[in-house]
């Protein structure tokens, strides 16, 4: 399970309207996870409305949540979440598989 704090699903929610994406019901958000980032892995985020064959499909605090399953074996668990404060303004993840991950928070390592 990918999970969607309140904060993110606000965001995802006015990012969508900003993209004037017309039926919200035939997106849905693309979490992938690609190799790159001063730690070994980055995160990718993407609005996206053609599944694949292998993706797997969650529905959280009302989002819908697509990975592909190479990019799930690293998400399992983990919460995307959205900061507008002062330390950073934007998506981050609490990713438990994590063994270490960068200063900006946008790469990680298992």
């Amino acid at each position: 399970m990918i999970y969607v704090s309140d904060k993110a699903r606000e965001k995802v929610s006015h990012l969508m309207k900003d993209a004037n994406i017309g039926d919200a019901n035939e997106y849905f958000l693309r979490v992938s996870v690609v190799g790159g980032g001063c730690s070994g892995l980055s995160y990718k985020l993407d609005f996206d409305n053609e599944s694949k064959p292998m993706d797997q499909v969650f529905e959280d605090n009302g989002v819908k949540v697509v990975t592909d399953l190479k990019s799930f074996l690293y998400l399992v668990n983990t919460t995307l979440d959205f900061s507008d404060g002062l330390n950073g303004k934007g998506f981050y993840f609490s990713n438990p598989n994590a063994s270490r991950t960068c200063g900006c928070g946008e790469s990680f390592s298992v």
